[in-house]
């Protein structure tokens, strides 16, 4: 069968591989601690959820405008001002099924063939899949765990070419769960001004997992408003990964452009999941804050678990739900004839012998390192830290 070309260019992401593995062996039956996957596992707050009942009894049942509705863009423009401290118009917000979604649009309206896109590595494995979709050049710049993987003002004006046309980052990080500081925004903010070609898509789908009090947006300094796209959704902050709702608020023509390609692709999303988004929005972030504070103890448990591992290099993350270790050390030791060369190998090893899926770095183009989620109850994490110290412990 030929299938068409674009398809060599993109592959099936690891995370999915690994959660779909999980999956398959719990299954059979095997009791598989699943630290691989980015979900919350609290419920949606029962106050969106009466709302979506609400809707539904309402009527709110048939297409909506393909940005989405006009009071929920402006629930968006709301939140944006009292979260963030940015004006937006509502006709500047393009409402989509999940931020993936959005993130798509953008890179889709801006990205022509043989342009180069600079991405900070470790990143979400969907930004160079992406741009390859796009034929245009990714530009990967490698960030140690000794920067938090962070980049520096540095790495990025050296990566700079004239043929630059985007930036594409997450703060807070998947999947390292670094945060960028104001400072180190600032930094970066002041190399931008530089380079006035070069658009931004700034993804803060975890702004609200955030553990050190302040969530900056890049979009707020200086003139780079006029060319960044900051990329958010309902999937973290608000439990709703199964709603799919995501958005994007970006320069008047930006946001036309992802409304046109939006309307070729899926249309609006779910009218329901829409007017729970409202009441989301809206709200107050009381749950919001009481996930964080159990994800932070998580976070406190995980980090010293690590830690007390022999041959783990780890640091403490600012937001989200993951640990990102460097496990470089295990790589050539082996147990009963199982050799470990890399992180894939690690990965498949903790999953056949220890019963823990996690993902390789490799997915993140850090290969040195895999990612552990924490964003599952506490008594799976410290199954899965138990498990994994006596099965990494027996490699030699």
């Amino acid at each position: 069968m030929q299938l068409a070309e674009r398809l060599s260019r993109i592959s099936v992401p690891q995370t999915i591989r690994m959660a779909k593995l999980s999956r398959e062996l719990k299954a059979q039956g095997i009791d598989i601690v699943d630290l691989s996957i980015g979900e919350p596992d609290f419920d949606t707050p029962v106050h969106i959820r009466e709302a979506a009942k609400k809707a539904i009894d309402e009527g709110y049942t048939h297409y909506t405008p393909v940005a989405g509705y006009a009071d929920l863009k402006q629930a968006v423009a709301y939140k944006l001002k009292r979260d963030n401290g940015l004006d937006y118009s509502p006709e500047q917000i393009v409402v989509s099924t999940g931020a993936k979604q959005s993130i798509a649009n953008s890179v889709l309206s801006l990205v022509n063939p043989g342009e180069e896109v600079i991405i900070p590595t470790p990143y979400w494995v969907t930004y160079s899949e992406l741009v390859k979709l796009c034929q245009g050049v990714v530009k990967f710049v490698p960030c140690p765990i000794e920067q938090d993987y962070k980049i520096t003002p540095q790495q990025l004006e050296a990566a700079i070419t004239p043929n630059t046309k985007l930036f594409m980052f997450s703060s807070p990080c998947n999947p390292t769960g670094s945060v960028y500081s104001r400072k180190e925004l600032e930094g970066l903010a002041a190399v931008f001004e530089k380079h006035p070609q070069i658009f931004i898509i700034s993804d803060e789908i975890y702004e609200y997992i955030n553990y050190v009090g302040e969530h900056v947006s890049i979009a707020s300094f200086g003139s780079l408003k006029e060319r960044t796209i900051i990329i958010n959704g309902l999937s973290k902050g608000f439990a709703m990964t199964g709603w799919r709702l995501g958005y994007l608020a970006a320069p008047l023509e930006i946001a036309k452009a992802a409304d046109m390609v939006q309307s070729q692709f899926t249309s609006a999303t779910s009218s329901i999941t829409q007017r729970a988004a409202i009441t989301a929005l809206r709200g107050e972030l009381d749950t919001a804050k009481e996930m964080v504070a159990a994800f932070r103890e998580r976070r406190a448990f995980i980090f010293k678990a690590l830690r007390d591992i022999p041959g783990l290099v780890v640091n403490e993350p600012d937001g989200a739900f993951y640990m990102f270790p460097n496990v470089s050390s295990f790589f050539g030791r082996s147990y009963e004839g199982e050799q470990i060369n890399n992180a894939d190998d690690l990965c498949m090893y903790l999953l056949h012998k220890a019963n823990v899926t996690v993902v390789s770095g490799r997915a993140f183009e850090q290969p040195e390192c895999i990612r552990i989620s924490y964003a599952t109850g506490m008594d799976r994490i410290q199954e899965g830290m138990k498990r994994m110290k006596e099965w990494l412990g027996k490699l030699k």
